[in-house]
């Protein structure tokens, strides 16, 4: 690779560096993991730099890579990962309702395949059209409708079954805390 070029790639990744981290965050859920996707998609792509014609492409070409990767890395981890019977709390750092619905969106995307994962992600958060998606992800507009309605289907579904074993876990706690404060008074009383 010219000098040139490797200063372009660098231009390159400087200023797109904090969009392209956000495309990784989206797709895997670890902040961390979601850096190691980039700087891995990005080591990747300097290889090929040159070959890219069209730099405005770029963008496309490095969500394509990272795309790849994690589907890779979660074939990898498919296999250490132990199933259990229920799933741990979604963590809240500011305690915000709005951190809070990120952080359970981004748990409930991973009951999705990595395939209807992308394609939620290149769809509604980086706002692609379906044929756009359609040629981010290499297959035609009409997998990519069928494969985006099934997910949603799936995303309701999960969300749906978790508000009922909310309710449930409420309408337990609540009649505990009812038995609890009967008994206290009956202490009190005697």
């Amino acid at each position: 690779m010219a000098h040139g070029e490797v200063l372009d790639f660098e231009e390159y990744v400087r200023t797109r560096q904090e969009a392209l981290l956000r495309s990784a965050r989206r797709l895997v859920p670890d902040p961390v993991d979601a850096q190691d996707l980039l700087q891995t998609a990005l080591v990747r792509t300097y290889g090929r730099w040159d070959g890219i014609a069209d730099k405005s492409l770029a963008d496309a070409y490095l969500r394509r890579v990272m795309i790849n990767t994690r589907t890779e890395w979660w074939r990898a981890r498919k296999l250490e990962e132990v199933p259990t019977e229920q799933l741990p709390d979604a963590s809240v750092e500011d305690g915000s309702e709005q951190r809070a619905d990120r952080a359970l969106l981004m748990d409930v995307l991973g009951v999705l395949a990595p395939k209807q994962r992308s394609v939620v992600v290149l769809r509604h958060w980086e706002q692609m059209s379906t044929e756009e998606t359609a040629a981010a992800l290499g297959m035609s507009a009409g997998t990519v409708k069928s494969t985006l309605h099934r997910a949603l289907a799936r995303l309701r579904q999960e969300l749906e079954a978790r508000e009922l074993d909310a309710r449930t876990l409420e309408r337990y706690e609540a009649r505990r805390a009812d038995r609890h404060d009967g008994r206290e008074r009956e202490r009190c009383a005697a």
